[in-house]
Order: structure tokens, then C-alpha cells, then sequence
């Protein structure tokens, strides 16, 4: 077979020797118009023409890539990204499928050496820290400690796959975020292997992977379903896709940070509509903006919907590799590759968009965003009167203004009488509820410190990794508003839990040599972890007293985080508001200690004289904020944090890990057990019946993310997960995070579908309860599940628009799966969710356009049967769905399979993609 049916490999020379390429320029002298390309099509394109092999990747697909059109259309785009990056929650599960794989290999008596990753995997343990300690110098060590404590036996794991596996490394716990570390030192722009050269591609197992793209990489989100296939050696199949230019001008206003530009761009791609496709970022603006800036808009390309938010490598990409201690002969590298083979961010006018979205960067104004979804864009200056209206369009509350609040106690008849409370660790502590117009507010004594929480107080105020930590601007910024509060007299309000997790030890270094660790310090922001915490549910519990009144008295209280997700009870299940905004203002908030104040009118606090301070009399210039970057920014700090990534610290280096290439399962184990989806597995695969005489176990509406699909955060003892560790001897204090027990599918099971805030119509009961319909019973979803297969009945699920938006959780699919679930219908999908369904054998189904479960007069207590399915499926066909109700009542309509190539036809039918895989595998080997 010709490799290079089209001629054009060509070599670069290079400090590394003479390296082979496959030139787009010579492409472009052939007449293909290949500079009307957007830039993330050619790189998709060098891929294909890099690996072709004329089967899993043929020539028609290079001649898709290579004649795209702005419309885009419906053909497969393979791609083999270069590498793999994962983090520890999703990694967890990915590490024990493979290792499943190979116990059922050593099962059919092959060899287990022979299942390994192909392409190099990364994975960065983050994840699983967690806010129990806040607020003083010891916080962290103490937030590691116990970290080890809870995760110690999954870390063995996860320490036996490095030795046991091939092109497998780990960075162990409390060095970095993975989007950061995957920033600043593991992406190179372009790769040197194998005598050839090419651009830097990789998937990731967490949707914020895009986060790179600001640094000229293509890569983006999958599920560990998908992730675990591309390590296999799978190609990832997606539908060619329209890619929006995102035109910026202007310049930034003094006075607005990165993050605001972000989330005003996050409300403009939502409101444009951008799901499934790609953005390229373009434009006289961009020559402004650094690769921190790029990053942090490229991060939230979840939050838009997008697959990728590319930015074409440039001047500013060296300047940053420079200052992040990337090699002289890499970044030579990276400009003479991408100058040869255009991929050099020039002759933007030439490029043919899908459609161009503008925005001119001088009219972004300071923003937050929230409550519920990143994408509701709130300005700073209307943020109190939109608290005002949300509090009483959505929880009937009455507005009071705070200094009206002393009037109305509460009587005998209205509420509670002040009582004591003893806690653990604290002295006794008195609350006295009030209420007035339907506002809440508790008065709080302990010893001799009094203060009022009340509907909008801000509880929790975190500078949380991800979005931000990756931007020095607004990490130094952050430190200035907290020394000049300080200089000012002013603190953070007692009852607000503080926190600060940088994605990387180089944010400490350098806000340590400028001297402004001390000031966050002095705000109580103290450093209490370098992972994901707030941001995904690892905030820790509240203060005892503090979660006392916000439970007995059923307050609407916020939290205020510089990270990128808010979906309901993320943050913590007794927030019911969370608002994102930039670590600057996460400072002024926690200062004021609510969200319902004008912060331009309105003073943050009183100092020591009685005199108020504002923001503006704390709020760094652009110029201070320059100078001190310029000052203390440097390679050495980057060559200093990264010259002992994959050390560890001692903890980590003193762990005993198990030895040997096919694991050795523990069947007491209730952290890390064997996938149950490979066992005893046929050979041959049957083709797929039609699904008859099923039942649906939930009926949602929209927005239903995968926060509220997924196992996340902490359970209780009643759960049904909590029941089943209880049995298995675990204590409530050793339950530990969904999150942490991914490696156990009995726990997970359990968990899916359990979010305290998802709202099923077949439920009176908020939260993971159903009707079991033949019985007219409602339980815990888990427990009908149980029910509806003593039965062997199949299960649907009904729901809206955007079913699956968030992170790419393989547990939201895995758990479907487990639970009985054979089809989801919905209005439409999210992407990544959507390709974990059919990654394990759940088939995704759409209502055709314009119908809908509550258009169709459907309320799920019907019996669904599905035709079409044993007749030969196709690319995105039409099946037959009749539903009959009890009463006699019989509704037919159509639905589209969104099974969107015939490779995933094939995923299908072997009832997942790993199953395919393994097929392969025993078939070939």
C-alpha cells in the first residue's frame, strides 16, 4: 500500500536530525486550496494523511478533509490524536477497564502483555483533594494527609498501572492541575517521534482538555470510553464539523480582566449556538491577548458547547513557550514546522468560515455569571438587583435590604426560638432565626463574636483551579486586591469558608516572590490544595455551625468561585446559588460576605475608623499589575516545579504498589474492582432485536448535564450507595466521593442518577427517586432498576434538549448501562455524552424536530416498544417507537438513531466500543 498517495512528504531539517513531514503546501501547490482551510481542518487533515492506512482511515476521508466545505456535512472524520491526558476520577475507571481487558485476555488464555496503550498516556492525579482544612498555614498538608487517608489504595493502583504498562505516566498528587500542567509543560506544540514531525494532538478524559488549544494545540474532551479506544489504537470517529470564526478587535477596557472577556464570550457562543462544532479564534484583538488570555477562553469551550476553541500558533505561542522553559530547540522547531507546513497564524482574510461571531474586546464590561449555568452572564453593576429578582421569582422571597433587616424576629408560631448547639471542636454556639417579607436571616454567637447570615450570604469564596489559576494576570491581580484590603483594615467576614488551588506550584512561586501569598494569607486564602476542588463538588463541608443555619433555616446562600462550572448542587449540595467570576472579585466578595451589594456604591466593609472602603480603593491598575508580573514571572520557576513532576512527594514515594502485568483483584476491595463488562465475552457478536415492552425510568426535561446523570461529590448513610458500604463494613466517615470509588461499578450503579437537585416527572421527591409504574411504588431509582430486571424488563429514558451537557463523565454512560437502560430519547444531545452512550451499548435516539415527549402527550407511565432496530441499522436512520399506555391510549412516532457512522453501528452492536476492541483483539492475536 502507498503511504503517501499524494506525494508530498517532505523533510524539515532539525537540530534533531532530518524529519519527515507531510507537507499541506505541497498539498496547495497540487491546486488543493488548502490556505481557504481553517487551521484545526488542516491539522485534522495532516492527521489523516499522516495515518492513512486504507482501512481504518481511507482515502475518501483525506478527500473530505481536504475539499470542507463552511456547511460542513455528514461524512466520518477519523482522528488518531498523538496522546492521551487523563486525571484521576476518570483515569481511575479507564485503568481499570484495561486492566479488566487483560484478565479476560489471561481468561481466553492470551497474553496480557499484548493489551497496553500504543500512544502515550498522561495522567495527573487532581482531583481527589479535597477542602476539609481552610483558612490557616496548615491547611494543606492536613487536606493531603488526608487525602492519602482516602485514596491510598486507589493510588496503589494507579501506581501499579505506571509499572505495569507501557507509554504510561503518572504525575502524583498535589503538583498541578492536569489542564495547567498539560499548559505549561507537557504540550509541545509539535512532536518529533519516530523520525517524523507533526503537530501536537491529544484527547483528554476531562471536557476541559480544550484549555490547550490556547497554546496551538488541537485537542478536546472524550469520554474515558472514547479515551481508553484512542489508547487502544481506535481512531475516533466524528461527523466533519462546521467550524465559527470567532472574529475579536479592540483592546480589553482598564478595569476588566480575562475572565470577564471569557464569560461574555461563553454567553455569546451559547446564545449563537455552537454545539458539536469547532471555533477558531481570529482577528486584530488576538495580537493582544497572551496564552494565559488564549487558555482561559479556550478552557471553557464546554461551556460554550464547542468541540475545540482553536487559536492558530503565533508570536505570542513562543513567547510563552520561552517563558515557560520549553527548550531553544523546540520552540525552533515548533515555528519552523508550522511556518513549512501552514500552520503559522497568518493570512487570516483568506480563510472561509462556517460563519464569523464578533466581539469587540473594548466593550466587555466586568461580568459574572450564575446562578445555575456558566452561560448566564450577569454584569457586575446589575448583580444585586438580578440576586434581588432571582431570590423572588425563584424561591418566593421577598427583598430586604440589609440594614432593614433587624426588624421582624421571629415569633413562636413564625419559627425558632434561640437555642445552643453543640459542635465538635467549638464552644456553644447560639442561632436566632428571623423573617421578614419572606427574607431568612440567623443570628449567630459564638463566644464573643455575633454575625448574620442571610438569604445571599456567600459561604464559600474559592480561587479554584482551571479556568483562571493558569492566568498570571489575574492570579497577581487577585493578591493585590487582598494586600490593599489589608492595607486598608478590612477582612473577610467570618462566615465565609476561604480557599486558594492553584493549578500549578509555579502560581505559589511567583506570588510568593512578588510577596502576596502573605496578603491572601492574611484573608484567610491560604493555599489548601493544588488539584480540582470547588470547582467539582470538593469543597468540604461547611463549618458546623454555618451548615446547621443555612439547613434548619432553608437559606438561600451563594458561593463565589473563579472556575468554570456551576451547575446545580456542584459546588455544594447547601448552595443553591454559585456564581463564576475572576479570583479578583472572588476577594472583593468574600470581603463584603455577600452577593446582594452594589459594589459601586457600596462599601466592602468599615475600617478600623469606622471609615468604608470600596472597591475602587482596592482594586489594582493594569500597570501595578504588569509591573509585578514582569518582576517575578520567570523560566526558572516552570524548570524548578517541572524538573520533579512525576517525583511526588514523600507520601507518594513511600506508597507500596502492587507488582505483576495482570492485576491481582481484591474482592474485599470497595475501592478498585473488576469492570463486569468484559467478563466471559463471546466471540461473536449477535445482532441487535428491537426493544420491546420497556419501561421509563426517569422522564427529565432540559439542561439535563451529566452532574445530574453522574455518580459526584459526597452520599449520605441512606443512600443507596451509602447502604451498600455500610454493609461492607465502611463507615460514614470513610464513605469518601463518588468520584473516588469510580473503580467500583456496584458503587457507581448506585450513584447514577442520584443528584440531590435532578428533577424526575415520575417523582414527587426532588433528587435520584422514580415510580416504579407496575407497582405505582416510588423508590430510589437504583432500587426500581433492581426491580424492573427481576423482571427482565428493559428500560428507557425520556428527556429534553442538551441531554448530557457538562463534563465528560464515562460513569454517566457506564451507569446508564448498569441500571438496564437500552435507549435514551431525547429533543437533542450533547456531544461528548451522546458518544459515551453508544461507547456502551445505550442507544441514543432524537425525537424528530419539532416533536417532544410533552408535545407527543406522553407522561412516561407508558410501555415503549421500538421497531427498526433488527431490520439493519444505518447512519442516523428512522425508527419506528410505539407507546401504550395502561389505559388503552397507543401513541406511534418517529425517532432518529443517532448512531452516526457505521463505526458506530459496529460499537453497537458489540455492545460498546471496548467490547469491539477486545473482539479484535481475541479475533487477531
Amino acid at each position: 500500500m502507498d503511504q503517501d498517495p499524494y506525494k508530498i512528504l517532505r523533510t524539515l531539517p532539525s537540530s534533531k536530525g532530518d524529519l519527515k513531514y507531510y507537507s499541506l503546501a505541497e498539498l496547495a501547490k497540487q491546486g488543493h486550496a488548502v490556505e481557504k482551510l481553517p487551521f484545526s481542518i488542516r491539522i485534522l487533515l495532516e492527521n489523516a494523511l499522516r495515518n492513512f492506512d486504507d482501512f481504518a482511515i481511507t482515502k475518501e476521508n483525506i478527500e473530505t478533509l481536504l475539499h470542507w466545505q463552511p456547511e460542513a456535512s455528514d461524512k466520518d472524520i477519523p482522528f488518531k490524536p498523538a496522546r492521551v491526558l487523563m486525571q484521576d476520577f476518570t483515569g481511575v475507571p479507564a485503568v481499570v477497564d484495561i486492566a479488566s481487558l487483560r484478565a479476560e485476555a489471561v481468561r481466553k488464555g492470551k497474553d496480557p502483555q499484548k493489551i497496553n496503550p500504543l500512544i502515550p498516556v498522561d495522567l495527573v492525579i487532581d482531583h481527589s483533594v479535597q477542602v476539609d482544612y481552610f483558612g490557616t498555614n496548615y491547611a494543606y498538608q492536613k487536606n493531603v494527609d488526608v487525602e492519602y487517608e482516602r485514596n491510598g489504595e486507589r493510588y496503589q493502583f494507579l501506581k501499579w498501572a505506571q509499572k505495569a504498562f507501557d507509554n504510561f505516566s503518572v504525575v502524583p498528587p498535589g503538583m498541578g492541575i492536569c489542564h495547567q500542567v498539560n499548559l505549561e509543560y507537557l504540550a509541545q506544540g509539535v512532536i518529533a517521534r519516530d523520525g517524523q514531525v507533526f503537530p501536537d494532538t491529544l484527547v483528554g478524559t476531562d471536557s476541559h482538555t480544550p484549555m490547550v488549544n490556547g497554546i496551538g494545540v488541537v485537542g478536546w474532551g472524550v469520554g474515558g470510553i472514547e479515551a481508553e479506544a484512542a489508547i487502544l489504537g481506535q481512531p475516533i470517529y466524528f461527523i466533519m464539523p462546521e467550524v465559527i470564526g470567532l472574529k475579536l478587535t479592540g483592546e480589553l477596557p482598564t478595569g476588566t480582566t480575562a475572565t470577564d472577556m471569557v464569560l461574555t464570550i461563553t454567553h455569546l457562543l451559547r446564545k449563537h449556538g455552537v454545539v458539536g462544532k469547532f471555533v477558531e479564534v481570529f482577528g486584530p484583538g488576538l495580537d493582544h491577548l497572551s496564552v494565559p488570555d488564549r487558555a482561559t477562553i479556550s478552557n471553557m469551550s464546554p461551556e460554550f458547547g464547542c468541540t475545540v476553541t482553536y487559536f492558530p500558533i503565533d508570536g505570542q505561542t513562543l513567547r510563552y513557550m520561552e517563558k515557560t522553559n520549553r527548550s531553544a530547540e523546540q520552540i525552533k522547531l515548533v515555528e519552523d514546522y508550522c511556518k513549512a507546513n501552514m500552520l503559522w497564524r497568518e493570512n487570516e482574510e483568506a480563510i472561509h468560515y462556517s460563519k464569523v461571531v464578533s466581539l469587540d474586546l473594548s466593550t466587555v464590561q466586568p461580568t459574572v455569571s450564575g446562578p445555575k449555568r456558566p452561560q448566564d452572564k450577569i454584569l457586575v453593576k446589575d448583580f444585586n438587583q438580578t440576586f434581588q429578582s432571582l431570590l423572588s421569582k425563584e424561591y418566593g422571597r421577598a427583598y430586604i435590604s440589609p440594614d432593614k433587616r433587624e426588624e421582624g424576629r421571629m415569633s413562636n408560631e413564625g419559627g425558632s426560638q434561640p437555642h445552643s448547639h453543640k459542635s465538635t471542636g467549638i464552644a456553644d454556639v447560639a442561632f436566632e432565626a428571623k423573617e421578614k417579607g419572606g427574607l431568612k436571616t440567623v443570628d449567630i454567637r459564638i463566644k464573643n463574636e455575633e454575625f448574620t447570615l442571610s438569604d445571599g450570604s456567600i459561604v464559600i469564596a474559592a480561587i479554584t483551579s482551571c479556568t483562571n489559576t493558569s492566568n498570571p494576570s489575574v492570579m497577581i491581580g487577585a493578591g493585590l486586591v487582598a494586600r490593599k484590603a489589608r492595607e486598608r483594615g478590612i477582612n473577610v467576614k467570618p462566615w465565609v469558608k476561604t480557599s486558594l488551588a492553584p493549578g500549578s506550584k509555579v502560581v505559589t512561586d511567583y506570588l510568593d516572590s512578588a510577596n502576596l501569598l502573605d496578603d491572601l494569607e492574611a484573608l484567610r486564602f491560604h493555599v489548601v490544595g493544588y488539584g480540582c476542588t470547588s470547582c467539582i463538588g470538593n469543597s468540604g463541608p461547611l463549618p458546623t455551625h454555618i451548615a446547621k443555619a443555612v439547613e434548619d433555616n432553608d437559606l438561600v446562600v451563594a458561593s463565589v468561585l473563579s472556575g468554570n462550572r456551576n451547575f446545580e448542587a456542584r459546588v455544594h449540595p447547601q448552595v443553591k446559588m454559585n456564581f463564576l467570576m475572576s479570583p479578583m472579585l472572588v476577594v472583593a466578595y468574600a470581603l463584603a460576605g455577600r452577593v446582594d451589594i452594589d459594589l459601586a456604591d457600596e462599601p466592602l466593609g468599615l475600617d478600623p475608623n469606622m471609615e468604608p472602603v470600596y472597591l475602587k480603593d482596592i482594586w489594582p491598575s493594569q500597570e501595578e499589575i504588569f509591573e509585578v508580573m514582569n518582576r517575578v514571572l520567570s523560566p526558572k520557576d516552570y524548570a524548578k516545579s517541572y524538573g520533579e513532576i512525576f517525583d511526588g512527594n514523600e507520601q507518594w514515594q513511600n506508597l507500596r504498589a502492587p507488582t505483576g502485568k495482570d492485576y491481582a483483584w481484591d474482592e474485599s476491595s470497595t475501592y478498585i474492582k473488576e469492570a463486569p463488562f468484559f467478563k466471559d465475552l463471546s466471540v461473536s457478536v449477535s445482532e441487535p432485536k428491537d426493544i420491546k415492552g420497556a419501561y421509563p425510568l426517569l422522564v427529565l426535561g432540559d439542561s439535563i448535564t451529566t452532574d445530574h446523570i453522574s455518580p459526584a461529590g459526597s452520599f449520605n448513610e441512606h443512600s443507596p450507595a451509602g447502604q451498600y458500604l455500610i454493609k461492607r463494613g465502611v463507615s460514614r466517615p470513610d464513605f469518601n466521593s463518588y468520584g473516588s470509588r469510580r473503580g467500583n461499578d456496584e458503587v457507581m450503579v448506585r450513584g447514577t442518577f442520584a443528584n440531590v437537585r435532578i428533577k424526575n416527572k415520575l417523582a414527587e421527591k426532588e433528587g435520584g427517586y422514580t415510580k416504579h409504574i407496575p407497582s405505582g411504588e416510588e423508590m430510589a431509582i437504583y432500587d426500581a432498576s433492581v426491580k424492573y430486571k427481576e423482571k427482565k424488563t428493559p428500560l428507557i429514558v425520556l428527556a429534553g434538549k442538551e441531554y448530557g451537557s457538562g463534563s465528560s463523565r464515562d460513569w454517566a454512560a457506564k451507569g446508564t448501562y448498569l441500571l438496564g437502560i437500552k435507549a435514551v430519547i431525547a429533543e437533542s444531545y450533547e456531544r461528548i455524552h451522546r458518544s459515551n452512550l453508544v461507547g456502551m451499548g445505550v442507544l441514543p435516539l432524537q425525537f424528530v424536530e419539532g416533536e417532544s415527549a410533552e408535545k407527543l402527550g406522553l407522561d412516561g407511565t407508558e410501555q415503549f416498544d421500538i421497531h427498526g432496530i433488527s431490520d439493519g441499522l444505518k447512519p442516523l436512520c428512522e425508527l419506528k417507537v410505539t407507546a401504550m399506555h395502561s389505559k388503552g391510549k397507543q401513541t406511534d412516532f418517529k425517532v432518529v438513531a443517532r448512531l452516526d457512522s457505521q463505526i458506530e453501528i459496529a460499537y453497537y452492536k458489540n455492545d460498546g466500543i471496548l467490547q469491539y476492541v477486545l473482539r479484535q483483539f481475541l479475533k487477531n492475536d
